[in-house]
């Protein structure tokens, strides 16, 4: 396996990794979804098919500081609900994998990233409308459920692009802001703990790239630490807007890559 190691990225590049590290921490914290651009950094400093490997134990490690901060708010109904359409996606996902190839990872992981940029345009423009939440015990919301957990799994899987198809449910469902970050807490790190038989049996979690992954994990905390102070104190929209643009152009320079 091509796994790249420390001492193979340039200080440029480590860098590049700790930043998104960094904002792994703050937006399992803050707010959920904004590891888009981490991935897109990940996937454009190491080879793309490797950075999903390199990336999980780093998305592991914000997910248990996120479950300390925020455990007390979880909703269990709506986990056991989505739990069983993800595991569905997260199969889907490793066979995709064990297909492709880099190239193919790579084109996959920004046209995820440009579908997952205008799934958060359009949850924006239809919570700006104020429209009602669909009830989750209907059987609208019971197919709602299992749509966005297949379609999570397959996209945390491929790509630990879950994020924002989960995000995008949680807020559909009604959830505030406590409600939503300790019920995303929990998902994700059960579902990302679940991930690493699969990537570890496809070659993209070995002893190489756990060594990068601890000295990454190191920038995750001061991030959670941050997104748990700006939780309260942020500008959600501009944040978002932000994200958004990043995104795209994170996705735009996959494909052209």
């Amino acid at each position: 396996m091509n796994t790249m190691t420390l001492w193979h990225i340039s200080g440029w590049g480590f860098a590049a990794l700790a930043f998104a590290a960094l904002l792994v921490g703050f937006s399992k914290t803050a707010v959920s979804g904004a590891n888009t651009v981490s991935l897109a950094i990940f996937a454009a400093v190491l080879p793309a098919r490797a950075s999903t490997g390199v990336l999980l134990p780093v998305l592991i490690a914000g997910d248990v500081l996120a479950v300390l901060t925020y455990r007390r708010h979880a909703h269990w109904p709506t986990l056991w609900r989505l739990f069983p359409a993800v595991a569905a996606g997260v199969v889907v996902g490793t066979l995709f994998l064990m297909w492709a190839d880099d190239g193919i990872v790579r084109t996959s992981i920004g046209a995820i990233l440009l579908l997952m940029a205008g799934v958060t345009v359009w949850r924006r423009r239809t919570a700006d409308a104020g429209q009602a939440p669909e009830q989750v015990t209907s059987r609208a919301g019971r197919a709602k459920a299992r749509s966005y957990g297949v379609l999570g799994g397959f996209t945390t899987m491929v790509a630990n692009a879950g994020g924002p198809v989960m995000s995008m449910y949680l807020l559909s469902a009604g959830f505030r802001k406590l409600g939503f970050l300790g019920t995303s807490a929990f998902f994700f790190l059960i579902v990302n703990v679940s991930k690493v038989p699969f990537s570890a049996g496809l070659g993209l979690i070995d002893g190489r790239s756990l060594l990068l992954d601890a000295a990454l994990a190191v920038f995750v905390v001061p991030g959670a630490l941050f997104g748990k102070w700006a939780v309260n104190r942020i500008n959600q929209r501009l944040f978002e807007q932000l994200v958004i643009a990043a995104t795209i152009v994170g996705g735009v320079q996959l494909l052209l890559r």
